[in-house]
């Protein structure tokens, strides 16, 4: 019985930030995924697992077990982030008197500059897809999209068809918050979505379910999340990239790139649709480390 408290606080929680703060569907399963293996732990451990007995000294059992288990530090973060959140909502609620996550500090991460491509290296993944078959214009069609506008994964995969206007060269997308933006793209994105929608009827198999979705898996059914980063490795491994690189490495690389090209900070920061400009800030280190190579290069007293 206390576990199913536990589990109906949770989903009260979940529902809360679905209806109250637009969360989106990523960061809904990061945060059921978080507390129900806390909650799994609690109950493994024998510890109480009703949400108005759980405290600091169940929270520090769970990292030592997490730690003990080999999780990144960085993963870590976000599950205490995620209890964090969680209290929070049962104070407001009136559950808790205090929030028991407020007193986990863990050591500050140290920020790792973002991994991405050079611009040769961009044009050989986007140009790696076999377009005479159909998953290939596909394939094709969502790696242009990446890098020519810098969506996030999630971003990409619920794009219908009708957000993407041709004519004018831009996509409308919703991202964190469901806040809506607007992001220009090129003719080689616009040749390639153009190809692929020539041959997106061969698509629609037996799970054509929505017809209005712009990328199609095998069957007919919305391209997911998970399925972008599988298709991406492939034509990673591929085309021989040096830096193994995810589907948010392209997003990483056209920051850089325009960056480099002379774009200012606010404009990329408006193309990515980062909510604070110090998200932003982090690719003028790696600018900053290019132009430190290059002038350990080049100059003769470096």
């Amino acid at each position: 019985m206390p576990r199913l408290a536990a589990q109906r606080r949770i989903e009260q929680f979940l529902d809360h930030l679905l209806y109250q703060r637009n969360a989106s569907p990523e960061t809904l399963r990061a945060y059921s995924s978080d507390l129900q293996q806390f909650v799994e732990f609690l109950a493994e451990a024998d510890l109480p697992t009703r949400p108005d007995q759980m405290d600091t000294l169940a929270i520090r059992a769970w990292l030592t077990h997490l730690h003990r288990a080999g999780l990144e530090r960085a993963s870590m973060s976000r599950k205490v982030s995620s209890l964090r959140s969680f209290f929070r909502y049962l104070v407001r609620d009136g559950e808790l008197s205090e929030n028991p996550a407020e007193k986990i500090t863990l050591p500050r991460l140290q920020r790792k500059l973002p991994k991405h491509l050079n611009v040769k290296e961009a044009g050989l993944l986007v140009e790696a897809p076999d377009v005479s078959t159909a998953l290939g214009c596909r394939d094709r069609a969502m790696l242009e999209i990446l890098y020519a506008t810098g969506l996030r994964v999630a971003e990409l995969t619920g794009l219908n068809i009708k957000d993407v206007d041709l004519r004018e060269f831009v996509l409308r997308t919703l991202g964190k918050g469901s806040v809506e933006r607007m992001v220009p793209f090129g003719k080689h994105a616009k040749r390639a979505v153009e190809a692929y929608l020539k041959r997106r009827q061969e698509l629609c198999g037996r799970d054509y379910s929505e017809p209005e979705a712009l990328l199609l898996n095998y069957r007919g059914g919305r391209l997911s999340s998970r399925s972008v980063r599988r298709i991406l490795d492939g034509y990673i491994k591929q085309v021989a990239v040096r830096n193994r690189i995810s589907p948010h490495g392209l997003r990483h690389s056209f920051a850089t790139h325009l960056l480099d090209a002379g774009a200012d900070l606010r404009s990329i920061q408006e193309l990515l649709g980062h909510v604070s400009l110090s998200t932003t800030q982090r690719y003028t280190h790696v600018s900053t480390e290019r132009l430190r190579e290059v002038y350990k290069k080049a100059h003769p007293r470096s």
